[in-house]
């Protein structure tokens, strides 16, 4: 089973080691490593593992909580594939045709941000919908920058495009709330591909 596990831990020499260490001890196989933040002393770092059999996102979380000074933020199930490159890929589509861009983009943006759906909205309307998203949709509020916010029992990033009077919604139901430089990465590839869908108008 691929997990994703998002750990605060001291940042220090060794501690990334200690984490790796326990979750071999534990049975998961690290198949990725990403640093999202270092400051004041600590690192939050997400992991994709493998974990043999059937474990839920409470077990892991229980198991991994136990270790001093590390602090779980959250255990969700993912399907990303460790070492692809998907928003190169994302990219790719868009260029190729740049008049479906926000369609493809919607379409991709929950395997890239580890999430389960996403949405543009214009006008109070859902433009473009992904796999499981609800066919309506009315925005928190409308932000003039990216923003993430925890709202009832989904957890929302809300992406701006000005140009194209639209907002991209993204959601995930479980683990936390979107890291800002989860937030950062889909704000540029959104800029990115609405630069692409503009030459096609």
């Amino acid at each position: 089973m691929l997990l994703r596990l998002r750990v605060s831990l001291p940042d220090r020499p060794g501690g990334l080691g200690q984490v790796a260490k326990a979750l071999g001890a534990l049975g998961a196989d690290i198949l990725q490593v990403t640093v999202l933040e270092r400051e004041a002393g600590r690192a939050v770092d997400d992991f994709t593992v493998s974990w043999p059999g059937p474990v839920t996102a409470a077990e892991a979380r229980e198991r991994l909580s136990a270790m001093p000074g590390v602090r779980v933020e959250g255990v969700w199930a993912t399907k990303e594939v460790p070492g692809s490159a998907p928003d190169y890929d994302l990219l790719m589509h868009v260029a190729a045709e740049p008049a479906r861009g926000f369609a493809t983009l919607v379409d991709a943006l929950p395997a890239l941000c580890g999430a389960e759906w996403s949405v543009a909205v214009a006008d109070g309307a859902v433009r473009h919908a992904s796999l499981a998203a609800p066919a309506e949709f009315e925005l928190p509020e409308s932000p003039p920058r990216a923003i993430c916010v925890d709202a009832k029992e989904v957890r929302l990033m809300l992406l701006p495009v000005l140009t194209a009077g639209l907002h991209v919604v993204v959601a995930r139901a479980e683990g936390p709330v979107f890291h800002r430089a989860e937030v950062e990465r889909a704000a540029r590839i959104v800029d990115v591909v609405s630069k692409l869908a503009a030459r096609a108008s």
